[in-house]
Order: structure tokens, then C-alpha cells, then sequence
């Protein structure tokens, strides 16, 4: 007589947890290669998504061109010669520094494409499936890092044919500036990666990076020198990350002493990836109902000293 194995009662649906550490061992197999083959799956689903869509390209290449004139054909006639080093045009001035601010809106597409991978499921599936959570994020990282490559290219395209932008530090000081500017990108991307992770509201995050980035981005070097700012705003400009980014990817361009510039931006950039990646891959293991739970409570919470009243 052959032994019954024991079935356990049907309960109810199982909840869906946080997402692991990391993915189920398998035997017998090196797990190296492996998940090295989910990171370069889940990159190029990122990387294809941007890149196969002729639209996406052109109105990425399209953006940063628009602000290069805009900038240098309004604001350019108006500029004060004299506020600039001698022998620097506006145009020179402006360019290294838009290598620099072009990747912010990009770094808010990031946070924006996390959340609408959460709402349509995508995240959901990848919950169930021996993924690391990191790879998720960095594959998603990855596809934004490109759209902000073809950026910039197509802005040192059309500064260099279009208004003649020859920099004194030649192509290698462009070349610097171009990978110090996705650097620096990648580390703003990894921001609104991490408000994603945890407000998981497109409404929401579109607020804090228009009300965050904004004064970031125009309290700093990037437009004019931080002498001509006002007073309070030269204070902000002169402990703002993205003042030191700017100035030494404009060093690098022009070929200009680095000084401490380039250390700064190379540490405040480390850092920035750092911590938000931490806070990212935390934010992104939670339950996928954890905020709105935690929206009830307070809810509940303000409703109660309400009922003891009545």
C-alpha cells in the first residue's frame, strides 16, 4: 500500500511579500553568468524601448537643441561681455554647462517610467521571477542614461555646425566634458529613481522635480558667473553639487584649470549614486500596496480623536 502524503488545507491567497535580496539558488550552475544574462536582457528591453522608437530619438535630440538656441540667441545678445573671461563668448560659456543641466529632464523620465512599470504590471512580474531588484533599477537606469547620450551628442552636433563652438580644450576636453555630464546625469537619474521607489505617484514626482530642480538648476554657475548673482543666491550657487559639475565640465572644455572642480563633482556624484541607489533598492522592495496602507492608517488615524468627540 503506497503512503498518502499529506495536503495541507486550502488558505486564503497568499500575499505578495517584499522582493529578495536576491533570486532562488539553482545547482549545479555557476550563478554569475547567469544574472549577468538578466542584466543585459533587462538593458536592452530599456535601452530598445528608447532607442527602437524613432519618436522618442527625435524629440530627445530635438530638446536640448531648442534650449542651446533659445539661450544663446535671446540671452546671449543681452549678456554682459564683461562678467565672462576674456576671450569666452557666450556660446562657449553656455554649452559645457547644458552638457550638464540637459540630463535633468531625462533624470525625471527615469522616476516617471519606474512608476508606469509599477502601474501596468511589469514590476509585478518581475516579483515572482528569480530577478534581482537591483538589476530592475539598473537596467531601467541604463535606458535612461542613453536617451541622455543621444542628447548631448546631438547638442555638441549642432553648437559645433550650427553656431561654431570650438572650445580651446580641443576633442579631448570635450570628450571629458561629455562623460563627466553622463556622470552626473546618472546620479540625478538615480534621484528620481528612488522618489519613484517610494511616492509611486506620477502627480507627485512631477511636483517635487519641477520645485526641486528648477532652483538647483538655475541657482548654480550654469548661465551666468556666480559673482553677478544676488547675494543670497550666490550663497546657494557657491554649496550647490551642481555648481561644482558645471564649472568643471566647462574647465574641461575650455581647457581651463580643474582645480578642485573635478573632484567635486566626481565625489558629490559617487555619492549621490550611492546613497540613492541604497535608498532606490529599498523603496522598491516594499509590498506594492505598503504606501497606499500606510495612507489608510493616517487616515484612520486623524478620523479617530473625530469619533471620540462625537
Amino acid at each position: 500500500m503506497n503512503p498518502v502524503t499529506p495536503v495541507a488545507a486550502p488558505g486564503p491567497g497568499p500575499s505578495v511579500a517584499a522582493v529578495p535580496d536576491t533570486p532562488p539558488p539553482h545547482s549545479g550552475e555557476s550563478s554569475q553568468p547567469r544574472e549577468l544574462a538578466q542584466l543585459w536582457v533587462l538593458a536592452a528591453r530599456q535601452i530598445g524601448a528608447i532607442c527602437g522608437d524613432p519618436r522618442i530619438v527625435v524629440l530627445a535630440a530635438v530638446q536640448p537643441i531648442v534650449m542651446l538656441l533659445l539661450f544663446t540667441q535671446i540671452f546671449g545678445r543681452i549678456a554682459n561681455p564683461d562678467l565672462f573671461p576674456p576671450g569666452v563668448t557666450y556660446t562657449d560659456y553656455l554649452v559645457p554647462a547644458l552638457l550638464i543641466t540637459t540630463g535633468i529632464g531625462s533624470a525625471q523620465a527615469a522616476g516617471v517610467g519606474l512608476v508606469r512599470d509599477s502601474e501596468s504590471g511589469i514590476v509585478q512580474r518581475f516579483r515572482f521571477l528569480p530577478v534581482r531588484p537591483l538589476y530592475v533599477l539598473l537596467a531601467r537606469s541604463s535606458g535612461d542614461l542613453c536617451r541622455v547620450a543621444i542628447q548631448l551628442a546631438a547638442l555638441l552636433v549642432c553648437a559645433r555646425f550650427g553656431l561654431g563652438f570650438s572650445p580651446a580644450g580641443g576633442l579631448v576636453g570635450l570628450v571629458g566634458a561629455f562623460l563627466l555630464s553622463l556622470l552626473v546625469c546618472w546620479s540625478m537619474i538615480w534621484i528620481f529613481l528612488a522618489l519613484a521607489a517610494w511616492l509611486r505617484s506620477v502627480e507627485v514626482l512631477g511636483s517635487i522635480g519641477f520645485f526641486v530642480m528648477s532652483p538647483l538648476m538655475f541657482a548654480s554657475s550654469a548661465f551666468i558667473p556666480v559673482e553677478a548673482l544676488p547675494g543670497w543666491v550666490r550663497v546657494v550657487a557657491t554649496v550647490n553639487p551642481l555648481t561644482y559639475a558645471v564649472d568643471a565640465s566647462r574647465k574641461l572644455a575650455l581647457g581651463w584649470d580643474l582645480g578642485n572642480s573635478l573632484l567635486g563633482a566626481l565625489l558629490s556624484s559617487a555619492g549621490l549614486i550611492t546613497v540613492m541607489c541604497l535608498l532606490a533598492l529599498r523603496g522598491f522592495k516594499r509590498p506594492p500596496n505598503e504606501s497606499k496602507a500606510s495612507f489608510s492608517l493616517l487616515r484612520l488615524a486623524r478620523r479617530a480623536p473625530a469619533n471620540k468627540k462625537t
